[in-house]
């Protein structure tokens, strides 16, 4: 059994490219990690999203604990057995989704007790517990429990919940058992406020994890605001261990934090984006509703690896979302998760080759100059 670590390989400018060790396999950073909230990413198959390239993947303690229980994951040996995925997977606290339970859920220094979205029942998440239910579920990766502060929150607010937030981490890290290959990140909260994202960290850093979250972006601040925090955030954490934004997000948002520094993602828009019919190009985004896709036989991306793209034409595909049929929404999620992890890959060439720089100019070109080019 491997050690859980983090190894920095190269660096351009702020932006990092290393490799994280965990009991199940190494993750090669900046990474993407599609969302399989509740054991599944949504309309694909463990061996697809591997097939994209993806090393690891995310589930959600708040939905599992729910639905199936992490009774039932635990008979079937944990989450990677039960739903098939050998490699790591980090799991979310189920804190975010509590907190957005506003009228089902009752906050208190203890934890969070709340109503069950499914059926009513009452359920009280603890650090503790939270910590508990991931363990149990086998993560690679676990999560303290925080509370996601709401936006807008004034400074007071977001100082009140921050604070609540690392006194809970602390909890979360004693609740936390040591093994080999199997690590704790903190999340770093305080809103919009420079002052109390740079308490926050001085407070993790004392208590002292394997990794660590900036938790509480990209909830309607915008993009600039969400940059500036970024930037500020990931200078004061540790450079040998991993910095993971959470719930971010556009491709855009991704190759500007990995410029700030950012190790690790995590978002629902490759595969939401897939369902309701939007593809992601390194021309920019495709809506394949449009009827100018009707009768136009190029791929997606004429420069995609995907099996969508190797085999479907847009027309096709365009065929395949008006009808409403599934193999719509497989093939588009298929190929946005492709193209999430192609973009996550040649962002790790361009760092460890000193060309961030330029792939970011080329990128940004590419998608302004869009994909609207007659058949």
């Amino acid at each position: 059994m491997r050690e859980f670590g983090f190894d920095l390989i190269a660096t351009d400018g702020a932006a990092r490219m290393g490799r994280i060790e965990t009991a199940h396999g190494v993750i090669d950073t900046p990474a993407f990690m599609p969302v399989g909230t509740a054991g599944t990413v949504k309309a694909t198959t463990p061996e697809m999203v591997a097939e994209t390239g993806a090393q690891v993947i995310l589930g959600n303690t708040y939905h599992l604990m729910l639905r199936p229980g992490v009774e039932r994951v635990e008979r079937f040996g944990g989450l990677h057995t039960f739903m098939n995925w050998p490699g790591p997977i980090l799991t979310d606290s189920g804190g975010f989704q509590v907190m957005s339970l506003t009228e089902l859920r009752k906050l208190t220094e203890n934890g969070v007790e709340f109503r069950s979205h499914i059926d009513g029942a009452k359920h009280h998440l603890t650090p503790e517990r939270s910590v508990e239910i991931q363990h149990r579920l086998g993560a690679d990766i676990t999560m303290v429990l925080d509370e996601c502060t709401q936006f807008p929150a004034t400074e007071e607010q977001a100082f009140e919940s921050m604070q609540l937030s690392m006194r809970w981490a602390e909890r979360s890290k004693a609740a936390f058992v040591q093994r080999l290959g199997y690590g704790l990140f903190g999340i770093v909260q305080g809103s919009i406020y420079p002052d109390l994202r740079a308490e926050s960290v001085v407070l993790l850093r004392e208590i002292g994890f394997d990794g660590y979250a900036i938790g509480g972006l990209s909830v309607g601040e915008g993009q600039v605001a969400m940059f500036n925090i970024v930037e500020e955030t990931a200078a004061r954490l540790p450079e040998d261990r991993p910095r993971y934004l959470m719930g971010v997000g556009k491709p855009d948002d991704l190759v500007g934090a990995v410029e700030r520094g950012i190790d690790m993602f995590d978002c629902v828009l490759p595969t939401r984006s897939g369902r309701t019919d939007q593809a992601f190009t390194r021309m920019g985004q495709l809506n394949m509703r449009n009827a100018r896709h009707r009768d136009d036989p190029r791929p997606l991306d004429p420069a995609c690896r995907c099996y969508a793209c190797a085999g479907y034409s847009r027309g096709y595909i365009h065929h395949l979302v008006v009808a409403k049929e599934i193999l719509g929404m497989m093939l588009l999620s298929w190929h946005n998760l492709t193209y999430y992890q192609d973009l996550m890959r040649d962002m790790r060439e361009a760092i460890y080759t000193g060309g961030l720089n330029a792939f970011k100019a080329q990128f940004a070109t590419t998608q302004e100059a869009g994909d609207l080019a007659p058949v």
